[in-house]
Formats: structure tokens, sequence, C-alpha cells
């Protein structure tokens, strides 16, 4: 009988502790995925930004060498990513292809031109910066037209900040709402001890001595669940970068080292704490009060 009991509290004990566990790995594991989402923020996007091309269009008389000169002056300039050439024959198959009908044949002749697809680096991608491209493009007696796609610059341009700061009151709200769902689960845990708690008070054991022990029990449960919330972040991330490996979420490894570092912390600092206050809570009521 004596034996059923105490494997019957052991688990109690342990469904408790696990119990805790999840609860604060859950909450840990979305802390972190927002801290990610924060610090990738800018990557992103930069990587849309530097999806926008601005495109040059020559003119059919533009001669083969001033079209290449024109490539490597615009490879050569610091803002730019890359350079495409693409001949009217080619975009002319594309075309073709997308309409689903062989429009060159219909015409009698090719009514498209060669064109330079130019894909900046996301610091130079604004509308002050592109129109003076495009200016001094268009001053080119070669050069037919210059277009980009200015309301997603300008949308893109007027959102980014806008996102990241509501993403950081976003982070900062749930961080706060972390610290109440910890420490409620932390204090359920505490309540259930209150009864041993009180009867080594009344003993003789100091409120230090009491306390030790489920400070440094709850201490190895934060560690236990930083470690499931970073396993999880961990898992998270891989996948992300797997399926968008364009965006190389992995490449910023001291800022996902902070991300990590901020949820070990934090879980075991607020389990501390918490563990701190609730025990210290009942150690300071009445033996009557605990009823």
């Amino acid at each position: 009988m004596k034996s059923f009991q105490e494997n019957f509290q052991k688990r109690r004990v342990l469904t408790g502790y696990f119990s805790v566990v999840i609860s604060i790995a859950l909450v840990l594991f979305f802390v972190g995925i927002l801290g990610l989402f924060l610090i990738n923020t800018q990557r992103v996007a930069s990587h849309f930004k530097e999806q926008i091309a601005l495109t040059i269009y020559v003119k059919d008389s533009a001669k083969d060498i001033e079209i290449k000169q024109l490539q490597k002056k615009l490879q050569l300039d610091q803002g730019t990513k890359r350079v495409e050439f693409t001949p009217k024959e080619e975009a002319a198959e594309q075309y073709a292809r997308d309409i689903g009908e062989d429009f060159v044949e219909f015409l009698g002749y090719n009514p498209l031109l060669n064109s330079i697809d130019v894909f900046f680096n996301a610091d130079f991608v604004n509308t002050q910066s592109l129109e003076e491209t495009k200016t001094s493009l268009e001053a080119s007696d070669f050069v037919s037209e210059v277009v980009y796609d200015q309301p997603l610059v300008s949308l893109l341009d007027n959102n980014i900040q806008r996102i990241s700061l509501v993403l950081l009151f976003t982070s900062a709200l749930f961080i706060a709402i972390a610290l109440l769902l910890i420490n409620s689960s932390i204090r359920l845990s505490i309540y259930s001890k209150r009864f041993i708690i009180k009867t080594m008070q009344m003993v003789g054991a100091t409120k230090s001595f009491i306390r030790k022990p489920f400070i440094l029990t709850h201490l190895r449960l934060g560690v236990i669940s930083s470690l499931v919330a970073l396993g999880g972040l961990t898992l998270v991330l891989f996948e992300l970068n797997r399926r968008f490996p364009e965006l190389d979420l992995t490449a910023q490894r001291l800022e996902i080292g902070m991300v990590y570092a901020f949820v070990v912390l934090l879980g075991l600092g607020i389990t501390g704490i918490s563990t701190f206050f609730a025990t210290q809570r009942y150690l300071n009521l009445q033996s009557d009060a605990i009823y």
C-alpha cells in the first residue's frame, strides 16, 4: 500500500514537472520564433528589393559595342548586384510562350527591343536613386526607354519600417504575456507544495533553506524547457532555409546566437524569479491562511 502511494505521488510530481516544462517550452518557442522573424525582417525586405529590375530598352540602331560598354559600366557600379541582357528574339519567344500564340508570325516582324535588366543591391533600391539612374540612362541616344516598378518600390520604402515597428511591438507584448504565463505555471506548481513548505518552516527550517531546492529544481526545469524550445526553433529555422534557400536565413549566425541566448536567459530568469516570489509568498503566510 505504501509503495503504491509513493509511486502515485512520484507520478503526480513528474506529471506536474512535465506540464511546467511543456508550458514554458511552448512560450519560449514562440518568443524565439518572433525573435527570428524580427532579425530577418530586413533580410527578407532586402531580398524582395533585389528582385526589382530596372529595364533598359535599347533601340535597334544601337551598336553592339555601345550595348556592351553600357553593360560593363552598369556592372562596375557599386550599387549593381547583377546585369542581364535579353535579346529581342529571346524576349519574343518568352512572350509567345506566355500568351500561347506566335505574334511574330502573325505581325510579320518582331516589335520588341533588346533589353538590359539591372538588379541593384537593396540599399540602392529606392525611388530617388532609381529616378536618378533612369534620367541618366535615358540621356543616351541609343536608349529607347527605361522603366521599373515604381509603385512596388514606393510600397516597400513606406512599409518596411512600419512592419518592423509592428513586429517589435508584437514581440514586446508577447514577452510580457510569456512572463505572465510562465509565472502562473510556476505559481501553480509551488501551490501544490504549500503544505510541505509550511511543514518545513514549522520544524525550524530557515526561509533560504526552504527556497533553495525549489529554485534549483525550477531552474533545471527552465534549462530543459529552453533546450526543448531551442530544438524546435532549430528545426523550424532549417526547414524554412530548405524551403527558401534564396533568403539564406542561417547566414546571420551572430544574430541567431543572440536570439538563442535570449531564449535561455529568459527561461532561467523567469523561472528563478517566479519561484523565489512564489515560495516567498507561502513562507510569509500564516499557517491557517494556506487553506
